[in-house]
């Protein structure tokens, strides 16, 4: 059993292995992806487009860019702020904080994970 004292929560997450971490950068899935895969959320990864339902950038769109498993957070293209000298840097989101909206099944091994995923619901 896992304890409920914040530090040790915090200190499970932050000397966690990547393997581990990995599956914490989960988010929900839109309405009409529970319709045809029978799956609630999955993790985000690279190429799939999100929104983010969260924060001062609400309601923005975009694929993901860049997915950072040592903070939990992933960079979304066209999200970005000018740093002081004029260049662009992306705004990093939790992965907690996005809805994805549309998948990016090229992979293989996730095409196989979602089919696991929706048998074991089904049973």
């Amino acid at each position: 059993m896992t304890s409920s004292k914040p530090s040790k929560q915090r200190k499970i997450l932050f000397n966690a292995p990547y393997h581990l971490r990995r599956k914490m950068l989960t988010a929900m899935v839109s309405e009409e992806i529970t319709k045809e895969y029978g799956i609630k959320r999955i993790e985000v990864k690279k190429g799939d487009t999100v929104k983010v339902m969260r924060g001062d950038n609400i309601g923005f769109e975009g694929k993901v860019a860049q997915v950072n498993t040592k903070t939990g957070r992933i960079a979304i293209e066209g999200l970005t702020r000018k740093k002081t000298d004029g260049t662009p840097v992306y705004i990093w989101i939790h992965a907690s904080k996005v809805m994805i909206t549309k998948l990016d099944l090229s992979d293989n091994k996730r095409k196989a994970s979602i089919e696991r995923k929706v048998k074991q619901v089904s049973k």
